[in-house]
């Protein structure tokens, strides 16, 4: 075997095991993104923005790679309604709650409760179960962002929270079920979906329905700056195509609650990027939760779920 086979094939095999890092790494910078470019545009027009260039971007790669759309009609509605709840409801509620005044790492945490709602919900959707190991990981995980970013939840003022209202926590909370719910249902009814056409089908469906909100519900209007134009780019080739196509694979490759563990990671990540564009400081017990959290994701991710057992198998 050649020197120049042997690095492709070590290459081959060592992407599989980078996949999940990198999409950690990026998808954590999207609450940055939200942060740095709301000042500029509103929530939905801002999202309608990058999902419009997304689509432009998306289609003269799906001709290069010879990309097939959907089989069929019910195959393309299943995708479209996955592209609604991971893209349109789950950026729409993010984006409205930082606009809102909820901190970008205050929203990563309270988003990153989404491993254990998908994993809860896998069990009897999906057939999963979950070993103990995989339960402490989950609580693990869980205590790890707690502690990562506990100094987001300190009451300031004489009151609970701080800066931000009632109406910011619903729409994390949205947030939160909608991408939940989309990875399962992903999981359930697109697991035979193209990898490129199905995720332009995701990017239509939600460029659309954030195309209507704008209209109806914002004035769109724009101020165009380096900063908000760099930010979209970034958002659009990072996140909006590169992070979604490996979350898409991801998810095409292991069980849901395995996916959804991934995302334990993206808080602590948050706030390393925060501390060093805006100056947040870490101290000992963030960098602790840091440790726990990963500890979370490496539990779960090890001892992969298992499906549950037929009726007619022995217990």
């Amino acid at each position: 075997m050649s020197v120049t086979s042997t690095i492709a094939s070590r290459s081959q095999a060592m992407w599989p095991n980078a996949m999940p890092a990198l999409f950690v790494l990026l998808w954590s910078t999207g609450f940055i993104g939200a942060k740095f470019g709301l000042p500029y545009a509103e929530p939905f027009t801002f999202l309608f923005i990058r999902f419009v260039l997304t689509v432009m971007l998306m289609l003269p790669l799906m001709w290069l790679f010879k990309a097939s759309w959907p089989r069929s009609r019910v195959l393309w509605g299943h995708i479209a309604v996955t592209g609604l709840l991971m893209h349109g409801v789950y950026l729409s509620g993010v984006f409205y709650a930082i606009d809102l005044g909820l901190p970008a790492g205050l929203a990563s945490l309270l988003v990153g409760l989404q491993p254990l709602l998908t994993s809860v919900l896998a069990l009897p959707l999906l057939g999963e179960r979950l070993s103990r190991w995989q339960w402490l990981g989950l609580v693990l995980g869980l205590l790890g962002i707690t502690l990562v970013l506990s100094g987001k939840l300190a009451p300031g003022n004489g009151g609970v929270f701080d800066g931000f209202g009632i109406a910011a926590l619903v729409c994390v909370l949205a947030s939160l079920i909608a991408i939940s719910t989309g990875t399962l249902y992903q999981k359930r009814f697109c697991s035979d979906m193209p990898l490129l056409g199905g995720s332009m089908v995701q990017c239509l469906a939600a460029c659309m329905a954030l195309g209507l909100a704008a209209l109806l519900f914002e004035t769109r209007q724009v101020t165009w700056t380096p900063v908000f134009a760099a930010t979209l780019a970034w958002l659009v080739l990072g996140l909006s195509i590169s992070a979604i196509l490996l979350l898409m694979a991801l998810i095409r490759r292991g069980a849901a609650s395995r996916v959804a563990s991934l995302f334990y990671l993206v808080p602590p990540l948050t706030a390393l990027e925060a501390w060093l564009l805006f100056d947040e400081t870490l101290g000992p017990v963030a960098l602790t939760g840091m440790g726990v959290a990963i500890l979370g994701v490496m539990l779960v991710i090890k001892t992969g779920a298992a499906p549950a057992p037929k009726r007619n198998e022995k217990a």
